[in-house]
């Protein structure tokens, strides 16, 4: 993650705090890291952290958005927009991105469904998961009508499922986990022609 840089040229510290988050979030989920631990590993003093995060959930609605911003957008839409002609090689890519991923050193799971797991569905945090989810689905969305298929929204979901079930599997140490979801994806896209 690449932190913005203050006037100065050091990055300022609502930057190093949120890398500094981002990185323990992604690799140990929101419950085991404390606020101790995020303001030693970001260099500041505590009353900086809390004028720009005054709680811990704010911090971590903040490390979604940069989730949403870096993953979602970032690495998965725009991955898999490069890797496809055709509004169904784009939706295809999207498992050779995650074979990508999973083969890399930045594979860390899905956030969001870490912290909805961690929090609850009826927490601000979780909600916040769901809606970034929905965010997620929305692309795939929009590329299931841009293909033509039927349903796109109960196709998305289905999709979904795929998506965050070969995250699941490569967690638990599947290599094959991408592949295998892209096979049956092509299979679902052709039960919503």
């Amino acid at each position: 993650m690449q932190v913005p840089e203050a006037a100065g040229g050091a990055p300022n510290a609502r930057e190093r705090i949120l890398a500094a988050s981002y990185r323990l979030f992604a690799r140990r989920g929101i419950i085991g890291v404390g606020v101790d631990e995020v303001i030693e590993r970001s260099h500041v003093a505590k009353a900086t952290f809390y004028k720009h995060f005054p709680s811990k959930n704010d911090l971590v609605l903040a490390y979604l958005d940069r989730r949403e911003s870096e993953w979602t957008i970032g690495l998965v839409e725009a991955g898999s927009e490069k890797r496809g002609d055709t509004p169904e090689e784009r939706l295809l890519a999207i498992f050779d991105v995650f074979d990508e991923w999973f083969a890399s050193d930045d594979f860390d799971g899905i956030a969001f469904i870490t912290v909805l797991l961690e929090m609850g569905k009826s927490h601000p945090l979780g909600q916040a998961s769901i809606q970034h989810l929905a965010n997620l689905r929305a692309i795939v969305s929009a590329r299931a009508a841009d293909a033509g298929l039927r349903e796109p929204e109960e196709f998305a979901r289905s999709w979904q499922i795929l998506m965050k079930g070969s995250i699941i599997a490569a967690l638990e140490g599947d290599p094959g986990a991408a592949q295998r979801a892209k096979a049956m994806a092509a299979s679902l896209i052709d039960q919503y022609r």
